[in-house]
């Protein structure tokens, strides 16, 4: 083996997995754009992606996954970690040895007559004290070219890794793509992640997921810092100044559409705007001046493609023009573009869909794109990011939100009391559910933080560490907690709130009430807006005052079903034997006696 580090523990490693798997070929990705092109080439020669119009997409293609393939699969992902309670009650555990053994013999020889393509990455920019280091093995070019958009890729991440060994071990075999042996392991004592019998994106890209949270959460709690299912934006207000905010939701509750929201006209022309830092992960570490930064780890986006469009979000959109990968969307065989569910109202005739098949969308009852279709696209082509993505030291939080999907429970916006009562709020974060095809409308689904499938250990544990970072914060620079639902309904179903741009002005209170320029409202559950801070300028035919007042009403009896709910999901980790954190108890017993 060609050897591009004298690195002894990624020599050792990497020759470990060579005599397992036994590739015809080894190929160090160095990041050359030489080497990239090389790459797209033989993979359109391949037919493992399609070269797309390079006048109208230039450096776009499209790949399709097997259509057993298609999304991540919970059931089938592992934290291996030597005790079943390290890994808590939220998580799919498997001993260590047994996984090891279990994943050694499924890889064994499958590389047999392909390329071991050796990556490596750096989570965050290179050299960053918030950066960390992995080296992805796979045998698929798809892989090496999503992960040299996701992350930043080349030889200078070796330089910056010298001969340490903290780095994140990862493999990936493709095999045969057969469902019943396909297992995404994470094994967070051992930094290391194995992946096989997948080909798709949120499986495959170790960085993504795989390491940015479910390992990453794992060191932040040893390292005293956080890794975060949170988009992080940057609300400038007409002074000029920028504030930045991190917020978790649940799938499907407008997560991109927030990082890269445009203000609504009246607010733009004043000088509103929002700067992108990232999407979808946040890594947060205490600056030298004891607040708290965040970093996007990322380097681009893996966004959803159907309902992305001109109206959902511009910016979205334009950021997949250029050097973009499109995974299980249709291709226009017309023009040679790509085309999907919600882009606009004027699907191809002559197309192939998602699967491979000749379709017209025009006459067909059958998508074109497979519902978890993909784009992966370069963070920089975004029109709103931010000047400081790739700041080393990344920015200053100035608040925490989180949110949901609720009808009729939760208010449009509330900030807790106090640190530890926001971490509350975080622990019972819930979405009800909204497409009959997942099971039954309106069911209540816990996700803590956004991070139920994502977090690498006990989650009670993972509680107790907020609550820590927080005891070691000067209350003054700690990042004010907060709630929001866009998604509040009247009784005729109809939504009060008009989200999208809209979301700006609570955002706005939001920074308002961090520098104490507004008053609020103490309720049961926290403090939520006087009516009269949330400004209606331009949609007061849209929001009338008592929708506002609606909006803004906590309902007791809500509430005390809610508590049965968060009881009973608490109880789940003392029926398991782990301990939910005794500040988080109490403060679920003052929201008790609050409702009463």
């Amino acid at each position: 083996m060609e050897k591009m580090t004298e690195n002894k523990s990624v020599i050792s490693w990497i020759e470990d997995k060579i005599a397992l798997v036994k590739p015809e070929k080894i190929v160090w990705i160095d990041g050359s754009e030489e080497q990239i092109e090389a790459l797209r080439a033989e993979a359109c020669s391949t037919g493992e992606m399609v070269k797309l119009n390079q006048e109208k997409l230039p450096g776009c293609y499209l790949h399709r996954t097997a259509v057993n393939d298609v999304a991540r699969v919970e059931g089938r992902t592992f934290i291996c970690t030597k005790t079943k309670a390290q890994a808590g009650p939220t998580n799919n555990w498997m001993d260590p040895d047994e996984a090891y053994k279990m994943l050694y013999d499924i890889a064994a020889d499958s590389y047999k007559g392909r390329t071991m393509y050796i990556i490596p990455y750096s989570m965050g920019p290179v050299g960053s004290k918030f950066s960390k280091i992995g080296i992805e093995l796979t045998d698929s070019i798809y892989v090496v070219l999503n992960m040299v958009i996701m992350t930043r890729v080349g030889l200078n991440v070796l330089e910056a890794l010298g001969d340490s060994e903290d780095w994140v071990r990862g493999l990936h075999c493709r095999c045969e793509i057969d469902e019943e042996k396909r297992y995404i392991c994470q094994f967070p004592q051992d930094n290391t992640i194995i992946s096989v019998n997948s080909g798709y994106g949120g499986n495959v890209l170790l960085g993504k997921k795989c390491f940015a949270l479910r390992i990453a959460s794992y060191q932040g709690r040893h390292e005293d810092w956080q890794a975060e299912h949170m988009l992080i934006l940057g609300l400038q207000k007409p002074d000029g100044d920028v504030r930045y905010i991190c917020a978790a939701f649940p799938s499907a509750c407008g997560k991109t559409n927030l990082a890269m929201l445009i203000p609504p006209e009246g607010y733009y022309s004043k000088g509103y705007r929002v700067w992108c830092v990232g999407d979808d992960i946040s890594w947060i570490r205490k600056g030298a001046d004891g607040r708290l930064y965040a970093i996007n780890p990322e380097n681009g986006f893996f966004g959803v493609a159907p309902g992305t469009n001109e109206k959902s979000n511009p910016n979205a959109l334009a950021s997949t023009k250029s050097g973009t990968i499109f995974t299980n969307v249709a291709h226009n065989l017309d023009d040679n573009t790509v085309w999907w569910e919600g882009l606009d109202k004027n699907p191809p005739a002559n197309a192939i869909e998602w699967k491979g098949n000749p379709w017209n969308g025009k006459e067909s009852d059958e998508k074109g794109a497979h519902p978890n279709s993909r784009f992966t696209a370069p963070a920089k082509n975004c029109p709103c990011i931010s000047s400081e993505f790739e700041n080393p030291d990344g920015v200053p939080i100035s608040a925490f939100v989180f949110g949901g999907r609720r009808a009729k429970l939760a208010p449009l916006v509330y900030q807790s009391r106090s640190w530890n009562h926001g971490v509350f709020v975080g622990s019972i974060m819930a979405s009800e559910t909204t497409a009959a095809a997942s099971g039954a409308v309106g069911v209540v689904r816990r996700d803590p933080m956004a991070m139920l499938p994502f977090c690498g250990y006990d989650m009670a544990d993972y509680w107790q560490h907020w609550i820590n970072i927080g005891a070691e914060l000067d209350p003054e620079k700690a990042p004010k907690i907060f709630n929001v639902n866009w998604f509040r309904k009247d009784d005729e179903g109809n939504f009060l709130w008009p989200g999208f741009g809209d979301n700006l002005r609570v955002l706005d209170w939001i920074i308002d009430r961090c520098e104490g320029k507004v008053d609020a409202v103490e309720t049961p559950i926290g403090f939520v807006p006087k009516a009269e801070d949330i400004c209606l300028d331009g949609i007061e035919d849209e929001v009338s005052d008592a929708q506002l007042a609606e909006i803004l009403s906590v309902d007791k009896a809500l509430w005390q079903d809610e508590v049965a709910g968060i009881d009973e999901f608490y109880k789940k980790f003392t029926d398991f034997g782990s301990t939910v954190p005794a500040e988080l108890v109490a403060e679920l017993e003052t929201l008790k006696s609050n409702i009463q």
